[in-house]
């Protein structure tokens, strides 16, 4: 688990341009992208053990992140 990474363009690099794209072009899109984002480096931050949240807080975020992953995944298909 320690070193994985799952910014977006790490998940989908097949939609990098879509990404950038997306990100000048829709402000849904780049709001949900940097809750994402933010997700993930805080996901990392626990993962090198700089923080140390409860196992539940870490449950709630993957949730969290898995279901802004979701709602990008469709914006990128759409």
């Amino acid at each position: 688990m320690f070193g994985e990474q799952h910014d977006l363009h790490h998940e989908f690099p097949e939609y990098e341009q879509k990404i950038h794209d997306l990100k000048m072009t829709n402000g849904h899109f780049k709001q949900l992208f940097k809750e994402y984002d933010d997700l993930a480096h805080q996901m990392t931050r626990i993962q090198q053990e700089i923080e140390t949240p409860s196992d539940e807080v870490v449950e709630e975020l993957k949730v969290k992140r898995l279901h802004l992953k979701d709602q990008l995944y469709q914006m990128l298909k759409g």
